[in-house]
């Protein structure tokens, strides 16, 4: 008998409200609220997170999210993980999008844990990060792999 996966399908509910001049709060259900505006650079308002921010911060979120998953089911261990990622905002066929965005995350193992190991799931994670999945930009992922040695005195 061949096994077929039941298709998923699944909601994300979030509201947005306007507040003043360029700026709004983003809610949902259980979680606390975010002030969000228009950037700077549209006439915005420095120092409240963006669309542009958390369109970018959500591919990065997600590759994390799906890099620790990924980690847990393959019994990799890690002792730290951080990641910077770059948003590039263009004009491209004649309107403003996001073209492509740059992932660097910096995985530190303990002792024991092969890097190459460690590399398979992050390229695992990237390929299977679902947020860049969606989106029409170009993601590039440069890892940094650090295996942390004991030093004992």
């Amino acid at each position: 008998m061949k096994f077929q996966a039941k298709p998923k399908s699944f909601a994300y509910d979030v509201d947005v409200i306007w507040t003043s001049e360029r700026k709004g709060r983003i809610e949902a259900d259980g979680k606390p609220p975010v002030e969000v505006a228009t950037p700077p650079e549209f006439k915005g308002h420095p120092g409240y997170w963006s669309p542009e921010d958390l369109f970018v911060q959500a591919v990065n979120v997600c590759l994390m999210c799906t890099f620790v998953g990924t980690a847990a089911r393959q019994q990799i261990s890690f002792l730290d993980y951080r990641c910077h990622a770059r948003g590039i905002l263009e004009t491209a066929d004649g309107m403003l999008q996001f073209t492509e965005i740059i992932l660097e995350p910096v995985i530190s193992l303990p002792a024991g844990v092969e890097i190459e190991a460690a590399r398979k799931v992050l390229q695992d994670a990237k390929r299977n990060c679902l947020v860049a999945n969606s989106i029409t930009a170009h993601v590039q992922m440069n890892e940094n792999i650090i295996s942390c040695k004991v030093v004992e005195s």
